[in-house]
């Protein structure tokens, strides 16, 4: 089968995937499925693991080097293991990032990314970048008639990530309220449309890019800011005092020190982009009652969740897709921020 792989990696990226011919996966053991990748999201992530960010997390005993990145799948079940029941042969499907193991503690809390013994196709073994994708029946659900695997793929990992945190945020924010939503690219996008569905707060999207502005103001964002020298004070001015919540997609490049001092008294600050270090006077913290709060993917009940919302049409992904060929230039436009929404890899 064709796939992309990553044979070094590099801190300033200078390197690209290289498309190889390799054997398709086998089935090995029971409840293992093997998927033809119809769709295969391309994430931030991708451009960490590339800059050897994860190498150290993603197994410290070995190399994985070469193998096949892309952790964002949907298609259609080509091939089942034993005792498998929920799926079939030619079933389209949504793969959730992890092939958890269902028995430990994390499992049985169900939540799946504090599996114990998982594996994560495309960070820690081969993923979707390429024909063919091994996983197990626990992290599969079976795709709505009306939906097709290329418009959905992304869902996978960047739409329950999005979804979880605006979950989260919703549970506290009540109509009338402020949530800000810092970075309005292939998560933040979702998180919007989410938060709209999930409560009645008023949203401000801050995205650099024009475009991905204009796709906030499409998606119904309340307002929105360009997030310039003055983005802080343009938030507190426009909410009397401060954002009721404040979600950062960015993470990084001087984003995350933005983020908490946009928040009001009583506020909180959920970390989604990753590479940078938040750094806040213990004494504000006090004063101010804010809170810091991490948010990792999502479980699979969530993914069942997004994945209605979105057969309904009422949380849609915006995709820009690419041939599995054309991965290096699809790389290339992520980076350089010529992406609206998400890339979608198409084998």
């Amino acid at each position: 089968m064709r796939a992309a792989r990553l044979y070094e990696y590099d801190e300033h990226m200078n390197v690209e995937l290289k498309l190889d011919n390799i054997p398709a996966p086998q089935i090995s053991k029971p409840g293992e499925v093997i998927v033809r990748v119809g769709a295969a999201g391309l994430c931030r992530t991708d451009l960490h693991i590339i800059e050897g960010v994860w190498k150290d997390i993603q197994d410290p005993q070995r190399t994985l080097l070469p193998y096949v990145l892309g952790h964002e799948n949907a298609g259609w079940v080509e091939d089942v293991g034993p005792g498998v029941t929920s799926v079939k042969v030619g079933d389209p499907v949504i793969c959730h990032p992890l092939r958890s193991c269902g028995v430990c503690l994390g499992c049985r809390r169900g939540e799946d990314m504090y599996c114990e013994h998982g594996s994560f196709p495309g960070l820690n073994c081969d993923g979707g970048f390429a024909d063919y994708l091994l996983t197990n029946e626990r992290a599969l659900i079976k795709l709505n008639p009306n939906v097709a695997p290329v418009d959905v793929a992304p869902l996978a990992d960047a739409g329950i990530t999005a979804y979880r945190v605006a979950k989260k945020a919703a549970r506290k924010l009540t109509p009338g309220q402020y949530c800000v939503v810092l970075g309005v690219g292939g998560l933040g996008h979702v998180a919007l449309q989410s938060l709209h569905e999930l409560c009645g707060a008023r949203t401000i999207a801050v995205d650099r890019s024009e475009n991905a502005r204009k796709l906030a103001r499409e998606l119904g964002a309340h307002h929105v800011l360009d997030g310039g020298d003055h983005v802080v004070q343009e938030v507190r001015e426009l909410t009397r005092g401060g954002a009721h919540a404040v979600i950062d997609f960015v993470g990084e490049l001087g984003a995350e020190q933005l983020s908490w001092q946009m928040l009001r008294q009583g506020g909180t600050h959920y970390i989604v982009g990753y590479g940078g270090a938040v750094q806040v006077p213990t004494v504000h913290m006090v004063i101010s009652e804010i809170a810091i709060e991490g948010s990792l993917v999502g479980n699979y009940l969530e993914l069942v969740e997004l994945m209605e919302l979105n057969a309904e049409g009422r949380v849609k992904l915006h995709g820009q897709h690419y041939r599995l060929e054309q991965i290096n230039t699809a790389i290339d436009d992520f980076k350089h921020r010529r992406i609206i929404g998400r890339g979608v890899i198409i084998p």
